[in-house]
C-alpha cells in the first residue's frame, strides 16, 4: 500500500498547512521515487525553498511513516545530490543553501503534465493537423491527378506507373503527364499561445491557494507544448500592477505579491509577443480569480480602485479584448471565482473579443486549458 499526495492549503489562521493523502495500490516504488514524489509536489508549494519543503516532508514522514530505518530523509537528501537534483551554492555575503536545479525544474513540470494530461494519448509527430488537404508532409493515403505546381517528391510512382499500364498497355510502355498521380497530404502548422497568470494579492486570500495550482498548469501546458507540439510557442507572463514575461524555468519560484490587478498592461504585454510570431494562429489564455482594479496612467502613477468595477478600468479592458479580436487573437478566459458581477465583466468582456470564458473552481482547471487548446487548434489551424 502506498500513499498519493491529493492537495495541500494553505491555512491562514494556523501555522499548520494541510495535506490530504490518499491510499492506493501502486507499482513498486523505490523509497527514492516514493519520496521524490511528494518532493516535487512541496517543492512547488514552497516556490522552490528547498528547507521549507524538507521541514514538510519531515512533518509528513512522523505522521505517515514514510521512511523506514533502512532508508531517512538524510538519506533522500544524499540521493538528491548524487542525482542531481540539488545543488549547494553559495550567496555574496558567504552564507551556504540548497537549491532545486534545472533537472528538478524538467521533473516538476513532467509530474505536472503526468497529473493533469494524464490520459493525453502522445502522438509522434508533435505538430498541429489541419483538416483541408494541401501541401504538406503528413500522408493521406489518398490520390489525385498531378497539377501544374505539385513538387515531384510528392508524385506517387507505384500509383502513376499502374495508371500507365492501363492507359497504354505493357507492349507498348509510356508514361505521360495524364497518368502521375500525387498523394495528398495534410498542412502542418503552429500555434503561438500567450498564457496570462494573475499574480494579485487576492490570488491567496481566504485561506486558499489559487497560484500553485495555477502554475502547475502553466508547466504542464509549456510540458506537453514542448514535448508533444515543438512547433509551437507558448509565452507565460504574470500581471498584477505591472505585466512581464517570465520563463518556464521561474514557474516553480513563482509567488503571489501585494498587487493590485492591472488586466490591461497583462493584455498589452501579451499582444505584443504576439505580434513578434509569424505563425497564423494565436490566442491568448487568461487564468484570474479578481477583477481589474488598476492602471498604469501615462505619467507612470498607478490609477488603482479595488471597490467594485471601475467603469474606466473596465472600458480599458474591452477596449484591449477588441483590439486583440481585431488582431484575430482570441482569448480565452478561466474566472476562478463566481461572483455575479465579475461574471458580468467577463461575459462582456469576452462577447467584446467573440472569445470563450470558463467560470471554474480550481478543481479540473488544467483539464479545462487542455480542452480549450486542443479545441482551438483544430478550430483555427489554417495551412
Amino acid at each position: 500500500m502506498s500513499y498519493f499526495y491529493d492537495a495541500m492549503t494553505k491555512n491562514t489562521n494556523t501555522k499548520r498547512k494541510g495535506f490530504v493523502f490518499k491510499t492506493y495500490e501502486a507499482p513498486f516504488q523505490s523509497p527514492f521515487d516514493k519520496l521524490f514524489e511528494i518532493f516535487k509536489e512541496l517543492i512547488t508549494h514552497t516556490s522552490g525553498d528547498f528547507d521549507e519543503a524538507i521541514d514538510w516532508l519531515r512533518e509528513l514522514d512522523k505522521e505517515y511513516k514514510l521512511t523506514t530505518a533502512e532508508y531517512t530523509i538524510d538519506d533522500f537528501i544524499e540521493d538528491l545530490k548524487k542525482k542531481g537534483y540539488i545543488r549547494e551554492e553559495i550567496d555574496p555575503d558567504g552564507n551556504g543553501g540548497i537549491t532545486i536545479t534545472s533537472k528538478t525544474e524538467r521533473a516538476i513540470r513532467q509530474q505536472a503534465l503526468d497529473h493533469i494530461f494524464g490520459q493525453i494519448k502522445r502522438s509522434g509527430q508533435g505538430n498541429h493537423k489541419s483538416k483541408s488537404p494541401g501541401i504538406g508532409d503528413e500522408h493521406t493515403g489518398d490520390f489525385r491527378n498531378y497539377q501544374f505546381g505539385d513538387a515531384l517528391d510528392k508524385v506517387s510512382i507505384t500509383e502513376s506507373l499502374k495508371n500507365a499500364q492501363i492507359n497504354h498497355g505493357i507492349g507498348d510502355f509510356s508514361l505521360s503527364e495524364e497518368d502521375l498521380v500525387v498523394e495528398e497530404t495534410l498542412h502542418k502548422s503552429q500555434m503561438s499561445t500567450v498564457l496570462m497568470i494573475d499574480i494579485s494579492h487576492s490570488m491567496i486570500l481566504y485561506g486558499e491557494d489559487r497560484i500553485t495550482p495555477a502554475k502547475k498548469v502553466a508547466m504542464a501546458l509549456a510540458e506537453l507544448i514542448t514535448t508533444r507540439y515543438p512547433k509551437d510557442t507558448l509565452d507565460i507572463l504574470v500581471f498584477g500592477n505591472d505585466a512581464w514575461q517570465i520563463e518556464i524555468k521561474d514557474l516553480p519560484y513563482l509567488k503571489v505579491g501585494p498587487y493590485h490587478t492591472n488586466t490591461v498592461a497583462g493584455l498589452q504585454l501579451a499582444m505584443d509577443l504576439l505580434r513578434r510570431k509569424r505563425n497564423t494562429n494565436k490566442q491568448i489564455f487568461m487564468i484570474t480569480d479578481g477583477k481589474p482594479s488598476c492602471l498604469r496612467l501615462p505619467d507612470g502613477q498607478y490609477y488603482k480602485d479595488s471597490a467594485g468595477l471601475n467603469p474606466y478600468i473596465v472600458n480599458k479592458c474591452y477596449a484591449m479584448a477588441q483590439q486583440a479580436r481585431r488582431l484575430h487573437i482570441p482569448i480565452t478566459t478561466f474566472m476562478i471565482a463566481q461572483d455575479p458581477y465579475l461574471m458580468r465583466f467577463v461575459t462582456e468582456f469576452t462577447k467584446a473579443n467573440q472569445g470563450k470564458a470558463f467560470y471554474t473552481g480550481l478543481k479540473g482547471l488544467g483539464e479545462m486549458i487542455f480542452e480549450d487548446y486542443e479545441t482551438n487548434r483544430k478550430k483555427r489551424i489554417r495551412g
